[in-house]
């Protein structure tokens, strides 16, 4: 495979939980949706008013709602694959170039959509983001914390990859969505507005359940400007 390109975080949800849970992925994120696609019409695009795509949405038969990537490269063919520690991924083509912008809202707050995290346990943690910077080619960055490592994101891309290593030692490893925000608060009270609740709250980071899917987090971390 060639160097990726692009990294495209999906949303996949249970039938009962998809309808509720785009409406409240396009809420927070502010983007449009494609026309339905697939064999069952599973399958959406949430489209920013300008930059390329990378954030969609999947109706799912079987399971919990959850994250995956798709890693791009020009003339790749679909493949489905699974980490060393179980986390589902898609392998596509892709010529996506342009990252969006962080959203500006009424109170003058920007905020994003910029990070997936991969949840750890820790016995497969070494492997796992070994395997991660070795299938990006991204260089994996220590962060001064045993609990954290990131992949260094290269320009112009729309998301970084967080690696957290979990205390619970069972299970496979999963994914989640972290917001960035110029005001992490305001931006946490936006999201109950919509029907979200904070399940934690942590210095950096604070989780949240919303009405339907996967929970993530909104972050401390400032979105970026102009894509960068």
């Amino acid at each position: 495979m060639e160097r990726p390109t692009w990294l495209t975080a999906f949303l996949d949800l249970p039938a009962a939980e998809f309808d509720e849970g785009v409406a409240f992925w396009q809420a927070v994120t502010g983007y449009a949706l494609s026309a339905y696609r697939g064999a069952r019409e599973e399958f959406a695009t949430l489209l920013p008013p300008s930059g390329d795509a990378y954030l969609r949405v999947q109706q799912v038969e079987t399971g919990s709602p959850g994250v995956h990537l798709d890693v791009h490269a020009p003339g790749q063919d679909f493949e489905v694959r699974r980490s060393p520690g179980g986390l589902a991924y898609c392998l596509v083509s892709g010529e996506e170039r342009e990252p969006p912008v962080a959203a500006t809202w009424s109170d003058g707050n920007r905020s994003m959509v910029d990070q997936v995290c991969l949840d750890i346990p820790p016995g497969l943690y070494d492997e796992e983001c070994a395997f991660w910077a070795d299938l990006t080619g991204w260089e994996l960055v220590e962060t001064g914390t045993s609990e954290f490592r990131r992949l260094r994101r290269p320009e112009g891309q729309p998301l970084h990859v967080l690696l957290q290593r979990l205390d619970d030692p069972g299970g496979s490893v999963r994914a989640h969505l972290d917001l960035s925000a110029d005001d992490r608060e305001a931006e946490i009270r936006r999201h109950v507005g919509l029907g979200a609740a904070v399940e934690r709250v942590h210095e950096g980071w604070t989780v949240m359940r919303p009405p339907a899917g996967p929970v993530y987090c909104v972050t401390g971390r400032k979105p970026p400007v102009a894509g960068r």
